[in-house]
Order: structure tokens, then sequence, then C-alpha cells
């Protein structure tokens, strides 16, 4: 049983859920702030969960249930109504995607509007919600013939997705609307991997390896991480398979002077000593002072050491003691477009003008730091995106401007989304989060 399911009356719970949704959608406000604000109001787990399930679902399919609101009300409301709006949009997420009986998601989403001092809203917003009870079928259908309304995406994100993955578009933006698995890191300085699975499975908690992750541990259900064994000894880290590519293909060594650019929150980095027992020389840089703070919390919970100061990767020149990078890890600003499903307000907070931005950013940070490297090094370039712009045409461009840059294939034979450049990883694929990973060799001239 949901816990939606579970609590059908909450209308205080589902009026917080409202409000974040409001500061996403009309505040355009990150999810990532939002949500730790709106949870702290509560301590019953159960009604966290609850919330949590309620923003995060909604967020989702977002704009699905807009074209739905649009398709039932002829005149749209005035945009100071936007939190009547919204609220319905949330009592259509409760019909569509929950257990909640349809009479008790209406009760309970009309139960909100006393809150909003509104009492006229109380007829629309019980109205629309019986009409589509009524027309579900048939208006799901109408609304469905548009690809961008039918998997909850912006017009220009489903274009973009299209023209780059004929074949796989559809199966990407489906997988941008499921709940990501929770996958931990075995910190291999503490345990083999297999050890700590019999740990886990000692505590009842049920676990899988990674396929494509040498220390990768997927879960069967998600929990709260700091109450797993070993949490508070370092014994693991929270890490997505995708991510944990970067270190397996940088392939730290004792001794080694590595880079680790744009390095918060830090998981990167703590991957890239372990690997080498703690024995790399580690520089990690972070443009954010806030968050090169969570890099150093996390350093210090896994015992891990290595340099880290504020800097910009744009700007070698202020943080640059001038001596040769072995190997660089350019974890570079990005759309994060491949971890929507983790972070769905990423769907309503990019725009096309967005990427422009970005991809000349990326562009400017690989030519500033390619001098850094030795030669005979390796730079390894990461975005968290699905976006050809950022990558792989990104790589193509930086090519050509750099002849002394060699790739290095990396790229599975069986990766669906096979690349000119590099390896790009598409949503769910191996249970992991859509990303972009580009090898380079700097050649003696």
């Amino acid at each position: 049983m949901s816990e939606i399911e579970q609590n059908p009356e909450g209308s205080h719970s589902r009026f917080v859920a409202l409000k974040m949704t409001l500061n996403v959608i009309e505040d355009g406000r990150s999810l990532s702030q939002v949500l730790p604000e709106g949870l702290a109001q509560f301590s019953d787990r159960r009604e966290r969960s609850f919330v949590q399930n309620l923003v995060l679902g909604t967020l989702r399919w977002q704009a699905r249930l807009e074209a739905i609101r649009s398709a039932l009300i002829k005149k749209p409301l005035k945009s100071k109504d936007a939190d009547v709006d919204q609220l319905i949009v949330l009592g259509l997420f409760q019909i569509l995607y929950t257990q909640t009986p349809a009479h008790a998601a209406v009760s309970s989403t009309v139960e909100v509007v006393k809150r909003l001092k509104k009492p006229w809203a109380k007829g629309v917003v019980n109205g629309v919600l019986r009409n589509f009870i009524r027309q579900l079928e048939e208006i799901c259908a109408e609304v469905d013939l548009k690809p961008a309304q039918k998997f909850s995406h912006p017009q220009w994100f489903f274009k973009a997705m299209r023209k780059a993955y004929p074949e796989h578009w559809e199966s990407a933006l489906a997988a941008n609307n499921e709940i990501a698995p929770l996958t931990l890191r075995n910190n291999c300085r503490a345990q083999s991997r297999d050890e700590f699975m019999q740990e886990l499975a000692q505590a009842d908690i049920a676990n899988h390896p990674h396929p494509m992750c040498e220390q990768g541990i997927v879960l069967e259900q998600s929990c709260d991480i700091t109450q797993l064994p070993g949490y508070d000894e370092g014994a693991f880290s929270v890490q997505d398979g995708a991510a944990q590519q970067a270190a397996q293909l940088l392939q730290p060594k004792a001794g080694e002077f590595i880079l680790d650019a744009c390095a918060a929150p830090g998981g990167k980095t703590s991957h890239l000593l372990e690997l080498s027992d703690n024995q790399a020389q580690v520089l990690a840089i972070e443009k954010e002072p806030e968050r090169l703070e969570r890099l150093a919390e996390n350093l210090y919970r896994l015992d891990l050491h290595c340099d880290y100061q504020v800097g910009d990767a744009s700007q070698p020149e202020q943080w640059w003691n001038q001596q040769p990078f072995d190997k660089i890890l350019l974890d570079a600003p990005c759309s994060a477009t491949g971890i929507i499903r983790r972070h769905p307000d990423i769907k309503w907070h990019r725009t096309q003008e967005d990427i422009n931005a970005l991809t000349e950013l990326q562009a400017q940070i690989l030519d500033k730091l390619w001098p850094t490297l030795k030669a005979g090094g390796r730079m390894l370039y990461a975005t968290c995106s699905v976006l050809p712009a950022e990558n792989s045409e990104q790589m193509a461009q930086f090519l050509q401007r750099h002849s002394d840059a060699k790739l290095i294939a990396i790229a599975p034979e069986d990766s669906p989304a096979q690349a000119e450049y590099g390896w790009q990883i598409l949503p769910n694929e191996h249970g992991m989060d859509g990303f972009y990973y580009c090898l380079l060799e700097k050649q003696d001239t």
C-alpha cells in the first residue's frame, strides 16, 4: 500500500506539497533547496515520505497534467490563481498515478482550498477533478497524441532527443519519469564489495552487485542511508553507477598528480582516492565555497585526504602552481539533463538558451585546462547530460582545435547510443543515470 493511499485526508501535507511545487514551477527555485525546507516541517516518517512522493511525482508529470487541466478548463484561471491551477494538477496526479481511490483524491484535494482562502475555488477544483474521472480515458488519449505531453517533457527537449536518438528517444524520456534506484559505492579501502554486500544482507537489506561498477551495489529498496551498516565508519558512499565510471576510466595510481575540476560534492574525488589507496596526489577545485564544505565533510567521513581549494576551472592562472598534471577529471558544468529522474525540476528550469551558454563555458574550460596536462597524460571529460551539443559535438570541436589530443576508445560495444566520440550513457542503461565520458590523451609534440 502506497504512502499516499495510507494518508488520503492529510490537507496540511497536501498544502505543503502544493507550496513546494509552486516554489519550483512559479518561482524557479531548485528542488534540492525546496524539498529539505518543506520536509523539515514533518517529524513523522510516513508523512515526510508521502509529501516527498507527491512533490516528486507531480513534477515528473507536470507537463502532461497541465495539458489535461487545460483540456478540462476551457477558460484559463487568472495568473494570480496559480495556486488553484497547481492544486488541480496535484489532484490529477493522485487520480492518475497513485492507488488513492478517486473519490478520496478529489475530497482531500478540495479540502486544501480552505487554506488558500479562496472559497470560490472549491467548486472549480471539485468540478474539474470529477469531470476528469468521468472522461479520463478520452482526455488522456487526446493529450497523449503529442509526444512531449505524453512523456511530460518540454517541447524543445523532446525535439532535441528525437533528433539525437531516433531509435531510443522514447525509452530515454520514459526512463526520466521512473524512480531511480539507490546505488552505493563500496569503499574498497574498508572491505571488499562481497563482504559489504554480505553485511547488508545480514541486516535484511536486499541488494545486488552493479553490472558495470567494480564497487557498485544496488539496493532493492530505498532507505535512510545513515542507518545502513558502516555509514559512520565510511564503509560506502551513495553514487549512481554512471558517476562511478569516472574513476574507473581514469584509473588513478599512487603518486600521480591528479586534478579534479569542478569537484564538489566530492563523490568522484573520493573514488579517485579510494582506488589509489589514498596515495594519489589529488587537487580538487570548486568554484562555490559552500559546495567545497560538502566535499570536505565527505572526505572526513571516508578518512581520505587531498588538497582542495576554491577555484574557477576556467581560470587556472589563479590557482595552478605550474606543475603539470598526470591526469585531469573535468566534470564540466552542464545541463544535468541525464539526471532528470532524480531531479525532475530540471525539466522546467532548463532552456535552449541555457545549453548555448553552457557549451561556450565548457569549451572555455577545456581549452584552459588542456595546457596544464603533461605530455602523455590523460583528461577525462564528463557531463551528466544527454545532449550531443555538450558531449560528442563538444569533443569533436575540441579535437579540431587541439592536434595533440588523441581520442581513447572507452564505449562498450553494446552501448545503444553509439557516439562518434566518447561514451554516451542514456537514462536507465544498465540502471544508470544519463552520462557522457570522453577520454583524451595528450601527445608529445
